[in-house]
């Protein structure tokens, strides 16, 4: 991990996803959750203020330390127990169905496999548990795709390994998970930000 990635990126991150468009958005996708939850990608803790009640715990993936320290005075906070259970994604230390749910947020567009990180996610979950997802992706839109194309090299580079092109239902429903509810829609901005800001949110479950 660069000095960039490590030191400086996790800051950036923090205020561009802490915005209030977005954080509606994470509210919305965290309504249902329920039981024991696995977050992928915690980063600074961004979601924790909307996790309903019926949440008991939470185990928290994230690969940054800075980004596990700037999350500090969130899990302080919380009501939900939360404990740091790895770095990678991609690579879940957790036994089969052991999880009530799963919350990814932003997360998919930069793990480096995201096909392996979804059959994590089918394996760890228990028949009938759900993924809450929230993520940006691929446009619809053949000019604004276009330009993802284009972009992307560059965005990879700067923003630690973020894909604008990726599909994150295709992902979860290529790794057996079945998509029950989705929104696809452009997030709050101008038309110059459409490359970064299409989104999609859902919910997909572990058929039982």
């Amino acid at each position: 991990m660069s000095m960039w990635e490590e030191r400086v990126l996790p800051h950036l991150v923090d205020r561009a996803l802490a915005t209030a468009p977005v954080q509606r958005l994470r509210a919305a996708t965290c309504e249902g959750l329920a039981g024991r939850v696995l977050e992928i990608g915690f980063g600074s803790g961004l979601n924790l203020e909307h996790l309903p009640a019926e949440v008991v715990s939470l185990d928290a993936v994230e690969p940054s330390d800075l980004g596990w320290s700037l999350s500090e005075a969130r899990r302080r906070e919380s009501p939900v127990p939360v404990r740091r259970v790895g770095l990678d994604g991609q690579r879940l230390d957790a036994p089969d169905a052991a999880y009530d749910a799963v919350l990814c947020t932003f997360s998919l567009c930069t793990i480096p496999d995201a096909e392996l990180a979804a059959r994590e996610v089918h394996r760890v979950l228990r028949p009938g548990g759900r993924m809450h997802l929230l993520e940006h992706g691929v446009s619809p839109d053949d000019r604004v795709r276009a330009w993802q194309h284009r972009l992307e090299p560059v965005q990879r580079r700067v923003a630690g390994g973020c894909h604008l092109t990726r599909d994150p239902l295709r992902l979860v429903t290529d790794a057996g998970l079945r998509v029950e509810d989705s929104e696809q829609r452009y997030l709050p901005g101008p038309a110059v930000g459409r490359p970064w800001s299409y989104g999609y949110r859902a919910v997909a479950t572990r058929p039982a």
